[in-house]
């Protein structure tokens, strides 16, 4: 398998061991424990001495399935899995993090990331320091203070702002700190964190891992014994994925590279196109030479990824009245899908965080997260332009 292509490795990785009965697809096994009659066996099993399950809660065939799948497409030595993202993110975190320990992160992350790092690891005594994202120097700078977990994520959620994995990763190593990556924006097919020096790599499997906005579920992949750590605070707090969302991803999984190819195309192209819109201030997205990490971009990814974002003039009242009048666009709070979706971060991806807390972070009011679909890209570009001339003639005399 390790010599497969990845669209290859997508479609048979990690499946065989769980077939049955002849069947070619990986069965969802409900069931929420499993029976033995020898005594010794079941015991051996328990102690993890011996293959096989014991109860739902800590393993299960399906949700065996999937973790393999993306451990292989990571390239990573084990994965384990959570029912959401952001329960990989927080166990994580809760199994490397003690009280006096000091991470170090960015500003950009992702909102219920960020309230974690502002909001539920002070309160544990963990000392929480955020660097402008992009500004290598300065985390350079504070990972050398000390720092027990380097936390990235890049693209980073919703502004696309890259780091330099590889960069960071050398400065975290060096400190002794563990170094975790949110993959979520790139995914495999564009970017392997474990490739450029990460220790652990995660993903919200939610978004372009399944890819049909259909199953929520999480994952995390690196080195056989810190996710066996991170395993065992799973099983124990209980985040534990549910078999039929585990089926559902691991089904999405198998058109992941094709996917991937198309969105990747297709936000390129829209990007570019709203460059030349009146009523957009900025668009941002890696791809763009305009980006003002563009060149590492180029260097670390294969591919620049399916999401990007852009503001207008006229901030929360143009979002209002542009996004209704999209014709191929889900207006909801998800991303990654085949279908493409649209919103403000303000009812996305940072909700929790008050209108000040976003402006701190450089997210304005009328910034609009865009998730490139595969629609026909001709289909997606009329689409937005018949939208921003739709609006009505007197929003860009009034900004």
């Amino acid at each position: 398998m390790s010599e497969a292509k990845f669209s290859t490795k997508s479609i048979w990785a990690g499946e065989r061991d769980s077939l049955a009965f002849g069947a070619t697809q990986v069965p969802v096994v409900h069931s929420v424990s499993f029976g033995y009659d020898d005594m010794d066996e079941w015991y051996e099993v328990a102690i993890g001495n011996k293959p096989g399950h014991i109860y739902g809660r800590n393993t299960n065939p399906t949700v065996q399935a999937f973790e393999e799948k993306i451990r292989i497409l990571e390239g990573a030595e084990a994965a384990t899995s959570f029912s959401t993202g952001m329960a990989a993110i927080s166990n994580t975190l809760g199994t490397l993090l003690f009280p006096g320990d000091r991470i170090v992160s960015i500003k950009d992350t992702y909102g219920g990331t960020n309230k974690i790092f502002t909001e539920f690891l002070p309160k544990q005594q963990v000392d929480v320091v955020l660097c402008d994202t992009g500004d290598h120097e300065a985390i350079e700078q504070e990972i050398e203070r000390g720092c027990k977990v380097l936390y990235l994520e890049s693209p980073t959620n919703p502004t696309v702002k890259i780091t330099d994995i590889k960069r960071m990763a050398k400065a975290g190593k060096a400190a002794g700190a563990i170094v975790v990556v949110d993959n979520t924006f790139a995914t495999p097919v564009n970017q392997n964190p474990l490739e450029l020096g990460a220790d652990l790599v995660i993903h919200s499997a939610t978004k372009f891992l399944g890819g049909h906005a259909d199953a929520l579920g999480g994952s995390v992949c690196g080195s056989k014994e810190l996710v066996e750590a991170i395993y065992h605070y799973r099983e124990i707090n209980g985040a534990t994925l549910d078999p039929m969302a585990a089926y559902l991803l691991l089904r999405g999984m198998k058109t992941l590279k094709l996917r991937i190819d198309q969105q990747n195309k297709n936000a390129q192209e829209i990007a570019e196109f709203l460059q030349g819109i009146e009523l957009v201030d900025d668009v941002f997205y890696p791809g763009l030479e305009s980006h003002p990490n563009h060149d590492i971009a180029k260097e670390q990814m294969k591919g620049f990824g399916g999401m990007l974002s852009f503001s207008v003039k006229g901030g929360v009242e143009t979002v209002r009245q542009l996004l209704p009048k999209l014709q191929y666009a889900n207006r909801a709070a998800n991303l990654g899908s085949v279908e493409t979706v649209v919103g403000p971060s303000r009812t996305t991806s940072h909700v929790e965080c008050t209108p000040e807390e976003r402006a701190a972070m450089g997210i304005p009011e009328g910034l609009i997260r865009y998730s490139a679909g595969i629609e026909d890209i001709d289909d997606l570009r009329k689409d937005l332009e018949q939208a921003f001339k739709a609006l009505p003639a007197d929003l860009l005399i009034k900004n």
